[in-house]
Order: structure tokens, then C-alpha cells, then sequence
């Protein structure tokens, strides 16, 4: 008899997907893993502190949000590689969405930034639970490109006022601190400059002689030995400060519905932001590992780090660009790099979290400035302004968009203009006539755009490419309308889909045509189309012989119905028909 729980489907690795891959762990992958995770802990140690001050939170926050969430993330995701933490353009919508609402670094401003964590992860759960991680699909390359870019240049203007050691009350947006630091360029102090400038160039030239090494943590080593011979007695250059020997602690966020609701628009922006992130990031280095994704399970993973990660001092966390790169490049082989990271990190914290104390704050501005600069995708961003018009005004409109209003509007106008320009594509499906090619060998159709070709004078054939639904209906019917032979044949093998609008819009045309002495006739015809003609009983109006398997049925069968005198005085004779026998030679 055979036993009923081997066909059974083991559902523990749906629900806990770290179960897929844990078996694959060996003493090897250890080791390789450990490797890949302490590269990691050191080059997010400068990163997490840095992008915790674009956010307008304690240093501290930045590493706490790089050791949850990373941990979640790995054990319910689908990607090996990617991990989790800070970035720089969660920690700007971060801080344009809070600091309406509160003072930066206060503690208000802090429980605000938990909610909208909170509020993201749960965003996120809500769409990957109704499987609508599709909608990530909507906003287009051009959008996340005009993004981060516009981000990056909000970073830099933030940041000049710590690079060149001022001290100014701004109201935080674009404009203002631009003109706030214009005003104040005077009072720029040189110490903090230097310091700044250090930080800044001896990255970029330790990025480019020693890729492999921690470029940022030397740069940041460098700048702080310099503070200390400029400023021995720490009077003209700030610095960040020392930061709690302490496991990330529990948290509470502020769950009043004023404050949610007040957080709500940003919440929604800030988590389509961070699944774009992460998918676009995890399929990128699937590419390289060959793994193949599972999207839905990945935004489960980025939702529960968020949710969790809000109980533990951490906020909004995406998929980084960085660690995940230098993850899958030192050698990662499973999730456990990911945890080892967090793991070395923590460490790191509670032995030497008094390191931060020789921090310069304008060296970190120096640091800003470089990760702004590498958040630039100048490359794609050429390809974008080569390839269309509609592509370079989404990224151009999101991208001032950025600078001047609030980040997570800017999201919403790239992705409505996105949509605006799909839809007007969509439409204005082509509508291509094709003939016989009369130099091919066997019978075989041709846009009759590509070639000077005689038209029948009593059949028209076209080939609608798009679908037929009532945006598109308007446009597909004026130009039906202008099409002057009597008879219409539609080849329907580029309509995917037809609603009922398009499908009464055929029918309407096959009537006008009848009237008039004429006819439509329809071949190609996909199975999706066919159910919707006979769902909504159309086909036996727009009757079944006038529906053909293929163009050549069609035309044989069309051709007995043509006016034999207006054949026999056309010198076009384009199809085989015309030079076999005229129109119902064969009727009595």
C-alpha cells in the first residue's frame, strides 16, 4: 500500500526558507562566509554612522539598523547574497518624512522614525501577502535613476554646512540649505574644511589604487589623526561623539493615529522605494550567481526586517548596494555571511563603540559627499537621454522633483507620469497594412510600409500590434473609419487581450461596413480574444465564417465575395487568387 506522506508537499520551507539552505552549510562555506562577514562589519561601521546622521538620528541608529534587519532579511529572503541595512536614500526619506513633524535627533523625532519603519514593513507584508510585489514593476528605471540622483544632490547640499564647520538653522529642504550656506560662506571655518577635503580625496585615491580596501575606514583614520594635530583641543572641529556600548534596544514606536496618519503618504513611498531597492539589487547579482529568485518571498524577508527591526532602535532598512556588492564579491556562499556581518558588527559595538569619539563630523561630510557621488548612475542615465524623450522627462521631472518637494511626492510624479506615458502608448496601439510580398517563394505577408506595393482596391489587411481596450478603442476606430476599401480584414495574432468595449467597437465597424456594401472579417485570432467574443455572444453577430484560422484562409475565402468587374479592370492582382479565376467564377 503505498504511503500517503511521501506525496505530501514539506510546507516548513515555504514558511521558514532558511530551512532551503541551512543543509547546504559546511565547514567551508563557514569559513568563507566568516570572511565575507567581517569585510562587511568593517566597511558599514563608517557607512551605518554616516547614513544615521543624513537621517537625522543618533550615529548609534545607523549600526543598530545594519544588525536586525540584516539577520531578518537573510533568514526570510530569497536572495543568498543580498543584505540588508541603511542606505542613503532610505535615510533621506527618512528625514524629509520625520523632520516636519519633530526635531531632528530629539527623541520624538526618534519614535516617529520607528513608526514609519514599522509602517513600511507593514506596507510591504500587506503587498507581498496579496501577492502585489508586481506593482514594484511600475516604477520604471528612469524613476528609481532621477531618484537617487535627486537624493544624492539633497545629500550634498545637507551636508556642506558639516563640511565647512557651520552651525545653521535651516528648514531642511533643498532650497533653503542652499541658500543658507551661500549666505554663510564667510564663515566657513578652514580646520573643519581641511579635515573635510582629507576625507574626501584620500577615498577617492584609495578607491582607486586599493579597491579591495576598506577605503573608507582608512580615509576616516586618516582625517581623524589630521583633526587631531589641527584641533588638539577640539575647539573649531565638532565631532560625533561616542556612542552606547549596548545590544540594540527594544523600542517603542509612537502608534498614535494622528502621527501614522501624518507619516502615511511617506510610509507607502518609502516602501515601493525599498522593494525596488532590494529587487533591483538581488536580481542583479542572480544574474551573476545564477540563483534563481523568488520576488515575493524577498519582499516577506524586507517587510518582517522593517516590522522587527522597529521594535529594536532600528530604521528603515533596504537592500545596500555596497554590502551586497562586496558580500558576493569576498566570496559569500549562503545567508550566513549576512548574519556574520551583524554578528561581527555587534561586536565591534559593544568592545570599541568609543572609536566614534575620534570621528570629525566634517570628515563624515567628506564621506557623504563620495557616497553621494558613487549614488550618481551617470551611465544609465545616458542611455536614458539616448533612447526617448518619454524616459528623459520622467527622470529629469522626478529628479527636480526631488529637490523641490517632498521626497516621497517625488516618487508618486515619476511613477504618475510613468503611468501617463504607458498609458499613451498603450493607447495608440500601430496599426501596420500588410500585402503579399510578390518576390518571396512562398507565400509570405509585409508591412506595406517597408515596400512600395499595390493595395486591392476592395480589401484592405491590417495588423493591429496592441491590445484592444477601451483606452485604445478611440484611436483604432478613427482610423478604421479612414480606411476607404469596402472590406477589412484584421489579423489579430498582436491583440493579446480585447474587452468589451473593443470587442462591441468590432462589431459597430462590421455593421457600419455591411451598410455601406461592405464587410470585416477577423484571422490570428488569439485564444484569450476568442473567449471574450463568444463569452459576450459576438462572434454570431460578427458571424463565424467571417473568422479564419490564418491569412490565407481568409483571403480564399473573402476573394468569391469581391465585385468580379472592379477585378476585372484592377491591375494590381496581388494575391494568388487573381491570377487563377475571377470572383464566383465558380457559382452557377
Amino acid at each position: 500500500m503505498p504511503n500517503r506522506a511521501q506525496g505530501k508537499p514539506n510546507i516548513w520551507p515555504k514558511i521558514l526558507p532558511f530551512l532551503q539552505w541551512t543543509p547546504l552549510i559546511n565547514g567551508a562555506s563557514l569559513r568563507a562566509d566568516a570572511q565575507a562577514g567581517l569585510t562587511n562589519a568593517i566597511i558599514v561601521l563608517p557607512q551605518g554612522v554616516a547614513y544615521a546622521l543624513i537621517a537625522g538620528l543618533p550615529p548609534e541608529y545607523g549600526l543598530y539598523a545594519a544588525i536586525i534587519p540584516a539577520i531578518i532579511a537573510a533568514l526570510f529572503g530569497s536572495s543568498w547574497h543580498l543584505i540588508s541595512g541603511p542606505t542613503a536614500a532610505m535615510s533621506v526619506v527618512v528625514f524629509t518624512s520625520v523632520s516636519p513633524l519633530a526635531t531632528p535627533g530629539s527623541s520624538e523625532f526618534i519614535a516617529l522614525a520607528l513608526t514609519l519603519t514599522l509602517m513600511k514593513g507593514v506596507f510591504q507584508l500587506v503587498l507581498a501577502s496579496a501577492r502585489l510585489g508586481v506593482l514594484v514593476n511600475f516604477v520604471s528605471h528612469s524613476v528609481v535613476i532621477g531618484f537617487t540622483a535627486g537624493a544624492a544632490v539633497v545629500i550634498v547640499v545637507s551636508q556642506l554646512q558639516n563640511l565647512l564647520g557651520l552651525s545653521l538653522e535651516t528648514t531642511g529642504t533643498f532650497t533653503d540649505n542652499s541658500w543658507q550656506v551661500l549666505s554663510h560662506l564667510s564663515s566657513a571655518d578652514p580646520y573643519s574644511l581641511a579635515v573635510g577635503l582629507t576625507t574626501l580625496i584620500s577615498c577617492v585615491i584609495m578607491k582607486k589604487l586599493r579597491p579591495r580596501w576598506p577605503n573608507m575606514l582608512i580615509a576616516l583614520a586618516l582625517a581623524s589623526g589630521l583633526a587631531f594635530i589641527l584641533d588638539p583641543t577640539q575647539q573649531h572641529i565638532a565631532m560625533v561623539g561616542a556612542i552606547p556600548a549596548s545590544l540594540p534596544p527594544f523600542s517603542m514606536p509612537d502608534l498614535s493615529f494622528n502621527n501614522m496618519s501624518a507619516l502615511s503618504s511617506g510610509a507607502l513611498a518609502i516602501s515601493l522605494l525599498g522593494l525596488v531597492e532590494a529587487s533591483s539589487i538581488s536580481r542583479a547579482i542572480a544574474s551573476r550567481s545564477h540563483q534563481r529568485l523568488d520576488d515575493n518571498q524577498e519582499f516577506i524577508g524586507q517587510g518582517l526586517s522593517n516590522v522587527v527591526g522597529a521594535f529594536f532602535s532600528c530604521y528603515a532598512s533596504s537592500g545596500s548596494f555596497t554590502r551586497t556588492g562586496v558580500n558576493f564579491t569576498s566570496g559569500a556562499r549562503t545567508p550566513m555571511a549576512a548574519i556574520f556581518a551583524s554578528c561581527f558588527l555587534l561586536v565591534i559595538l559593544l568592545l570599541f563603540s568609543d572609536i566614534t569619539a575620534w570621528l570629525p563630523i566634517p570628515a563624515m561630510a567628506g564621506l557623504l559627499l563620495v557616497v553621494a557621488w558613487n549614488l550618481i548612475d551617470f551611465y544609465h542615465i545616458k542611455l536614458i537621454m539616448r533612447a526617448a524623450k518619454s524616459e528623459t522627462t520622467v527622470l529629469l521631472v522626478t529628479f527636480a522633483a526631488t529637490l523641490l518637494v517632498a521626497l516621497e511626492f517625488a516618487i508618486y510624479a515619476g511613477v504618475i507620469l510613468s503611468l501617463v506615458f504607458y498609458l499613451k502608448r498603450t493607447s495608440h496601439p500601430r496599426i501596420v497594412s500588410i500585402l503579399p510580398d510578390p518576390s518571396a517563394k512562398h507565400p509570405q505577408f509585409v508591412s506595406a510600409e517597408n515596400k512600395r506595393l499595390p493595395y486591392c482596391p476592395q480589401l484592405r489587411i491590417i495588423r493591429i500590434e496592441g491590445s484592444l481596450f477601451f483606452g485604445a478603442v478611440n484611436h483604432v476606430q478613427e482610423y478604421l473609419q479612414n480606411i476607404s476599401e469596402p472590406r477589412l480584414l484584421i489579423v489579430g495574432n498582436g491583440m493579446n487581450f480585447v474587452d468589451i468595449v473593443g470587442a462591441q467597437m468590432l462589431l459597430q465597424e462590421s455593421l457600419r461596413r455591411r451598410a455601406q456594401g461592405g464587410d470585416l472579417y477577423l484571422c490570428n485570432v488569439k485564444e484569450g480574444v476568442m473567449r471574450t467574443l463568444k463569452r459576450n455572444n459576438l462572434i454570431e453577430r460578427l458571424g463565424e465564417d467571417h473568422i479564419f484560422a490564418n491569412k490565407g484562409k481568409a483571403i480564399h475565402g473573402i476573394y468569391d465575395q469581391l465585385d468580379p468587374n472592379i477585378c476585372h479592370t484592377c491591375t494590381a492582382r496581388i494575391f494568388q487568387e487573381c491570377h487563377i479565376a475571377p470572383p464566383n467564377s465558380n457559382k452557377d
